[in-house]
C-alpha cells in the first residue's frame, strides 16, 4: 500500500490539503478581503466532500478510518477561533479545539489503529544526526528571526498585541501561550497528522501534506508575509526528524528554542531597552 497510491487515494490527500487551505486559513484570515464570506467555503466545501466520496469508494477500512479522523479536524479546526490573543476566554476556547484535536484522534484510533498516533517522546536510540540538528537549530532559529521579523517583514510582531510599557502578567501571558502552542505544535502536527499520513502513504507524500496542515494552521494564526516558506520548510524538517528517530522529543526541544527567540523578538520589538536573549 505504501509503495504505489491509487490514484484516487492521491485525489483524496491533494483534496485533503486543499480542503484545509481554504476552510481555514483562507476563510478565517482572509474573510475580509473576500466579497462574500462564503467564497473560500464552497470549493473547500466541495473538496470536503470530494474526500469523503472517495473514502466511501474505498475497500480498505484502515485507510476511510484514518483519512475520515482527519476529515473530522479539518471541521474542527475551521471552527477555531484561531489567534494570537492572550485574553483567558479565547485562551481557554482555543485550548478546548487544540485539546480535543489531539485527544479524540488517539481515542477514536486506539482499538482498532494501535501505534498508529505514537505518543512516544524519548528516542530508542542515540543518532548524532539528531543532535546536530538541535545544535544548528540555536543559530538558524535566531538568524532568520532576525531577517523575518527585522528585516523583510518588520510589522510580523504586532500580530501579538502587549501593551506601551512592560507589564509582568502580560509578559507571562505570551510566554505560556507561545510555548503551550509550540508543544501542541509538534503533538498535533507531527504526532497526529504525520503519524496517521505516515500510516498510509510513502514518507514523502505524508511529510508533504503535514507541512500544509502546519502552515495552514500558523499563517492562521500570525505567521504571514515570508511565514508560509518559512514555516513550509521548518514543517519538512521537523516531519523529517520524526521519521528518523520516532521520538518527539528532537522536535519539541527544536521547536521550544524557536519559541524562545520568537518571544525574545516580540519582546525586542515592544521594549528595545529590555535585555532578552539573543536581540
Amino acid at each position: 500500500m505504501r509503495n504505489r497510491q491509487p490514484k484516487r487515494r492521491i485525489a483524496a490527500l491533494l483534496l485533503f490539503c486543499f480542503a484545509f487551505v481554504c476552510l481555514v486559513p483562507l476563510r478565517q484570515r482572509h474573510a475580509d478581503i473576500f466579497p462574500y464570506p462564503w467564497v473560500p467555503v464552497v470549493p473547500g466545501g466541495l473538496a470536503w466532500f470530494g474526500v469523503l466520496a472517495l473514502l466511501l469508494r474505498d475497500p480498505d477500512g484502515a485507510f476511510r478510518r484514518r483519512m475520515g479522523v482527519l476529515l473530522g479536524l479539518v471541521v474542527l479546526l475551521a471552527c477555531a477561533p484561531i489567534r494570537t490573543s492572550t485574553d483567558s476566554r479565547h485562551m481557554a476556547v482555543l485550548g478546548l479545539f487544540f485539546l480535543a484535536v489531539v485527544v479524540l484522534p488517539g481515542l477514536l484510533l486506539r482499538r482498532t489503529d494501535p501505534g498508529v498516533i505514537a505518543w512516544r517522546i524519548l528516542p530508542r536510540r542515540l543518532r548524532w544526526r539528531d543532535l546536530v540538528y538541535v545544535a544548528v537549530s540555536v543559530p538558524l532559529a535566531m538568524g532568520v528571526l532576525h531577517l523575518w521579523f527585522f528585516r523583510i517583514n518588520p510589522w510580523m510582531p504586532t500580530h501579538w498585541v502587549l501593551p506601551a510599557a512592560p507589564d509582568p502578567e502580560q509578559t507571562r501571558r505570551l510566554i505560556v501561550g507561545i510555548n503551550l502552542v509550540g508543544i501542541w505544535d509538534e503533538i498535533f502536527f507531527i504526532n497526529t497528522v504525520y503519524g496517521i499520513l505516515r500510516s498510509l502513504f510513502p514518507q514523502k507524500l505524508a511529510n508533504a501534506a503535514q507541512a500544509v496542515v502546519y502552515t495552514s494552521v500558523l499563517y492562521t494564526m500570525a505567521f504571514t508575509g515570508m511565514g508560509p516558506l518559512v514555516i513550509y520548510l521548518f514543517a519538512l524538517t521537523q516531519g523529517a526528524m520524526y521519521e528518523g528517530s520516532r521520538s518527539l522529543l528532537w522536535v519539541l526541544i527544536v521547536h521550544l528554542v524557536v519559541d524562545l527567540f520568537l518571544v525574545a523578538a516580540i519582546l525586542h520589538f515592544y521594549y528595545p531597552g529590555m535585555r532578552v536573549p539573543g536581540f
